[in-house]
């Protein structure tokens, strides 16, 4: 079994693999504040509850956008299974068959990386993946497995937050799809503001990341596949076509075929 660590600026998404599969997945809440012992004693209660034995671990793989929660999750791993974690990150992009621009190397998220390896290598074509996190990054990939570029944008409910977080008269409103976007009072106005605009942006920057794909590297616009992952992407996956397929695992697959492809 390889037991993977996903560890973004909200959550942390602990996944176990067995033969491929996504035998048993939990998230956590993210906190710098804990130490690597408390995570030890939570993971440990959850795998107790599913009788998920930690000698049975092979290999556990570590992606962190979150510096400091590199070392507790160090920790977390020795004492799980006694060995150290493959942690991702430009030490290891030369064995892999992803590319990272030289300047982008030491900068690019860990977890957008994971996203651009999975889904070219499933497709084997140009593609982009949107991510709807905390932040919403859009990752496009060549024709030839090179990271072409990234575009980041706050995360919807990052800007839903502040935007009732720092208005007076705004209330927080349920995230739905508003019936129009014409709104006749405050929560179909939000609505219509935020989730039909992030559908407009989210469509205008991906067919032009299309164009500038095709005219910077040459991969064809019309061949190159949109995947959507991360919680927030069903929120617009009903009302858009952009998506050649939706994966809300795509990261966590990401990190289990790097576990194949380095053996450390």
């Amino acid at each position: 079994m390889i037991l993977t660590f996903d560890i973004g600026n909200t959550n942390i998404k602990v996944a176990i693999f067995k033969d491929g599969e996504i035998l048993q997945e939990w998230r956590l809440n993210k906190d710098t504040n804990r130490t690597g012992d408390e995570y030890f004693s939570i993971i440990r209660t959850l795998f107790r509850e599913e009788k998920i034995k930690s000698e049975e671990i092979q290999k556990t793989v570590l992606s962190s956008v979150v510096p400091a929660l590199i070392g507790p999750f160090v920790n977390v791993t020795m004492r799980l299974t006694n060995n150290k974690p493959l942690i991702i990150g430009p030490e290891i992009y030369s064995k892999l068959p992803i590319k990272v621009p030289e300047t982008a190397v030491s900068e690019i998220g860990t977890d957008l990386y994971c996203d651009a390896l999975e889904a070219w290598s499933k497709f084997k074509k140009p593609c982009i993946v949107a991510d709807f996190g905390t932040a919403l990054s859009f990752t496009a990939v060549d024709k030839d497995g090179n990271i072409a570029g990234v575009a980041i944008a706050p995360g919807i409910r990052t800007a839903f937050t502040s935007l009732f977080n720092n208005t007076a008269q705004l209330p927080a409103v349920p995230l739905d799809i508003p019936p129009t976007s014409l709104g006749k009072n405050t929560v179909v106005a939000i609505q219509s503001g935020i989730v039909l605009g992030y559908k407009g942006l989210v469509e205008s920057l991906i067919n032009q990341m299309k164009i500038d794909l095709e005219k910077e590297t040459g991969s064809l616009a019309k061949d190159v596949k949109v995947i959507a992952t991360g919680g927030l992407n069903s929120m617009l996956s009903p009302i858009t076509n952009i998506f050649d397929e939706i994966d809300k695992y795509l990261t966590l697959k990401g990190m289990y075929r790097i576990s194949q492809l380095i053996n450390s």
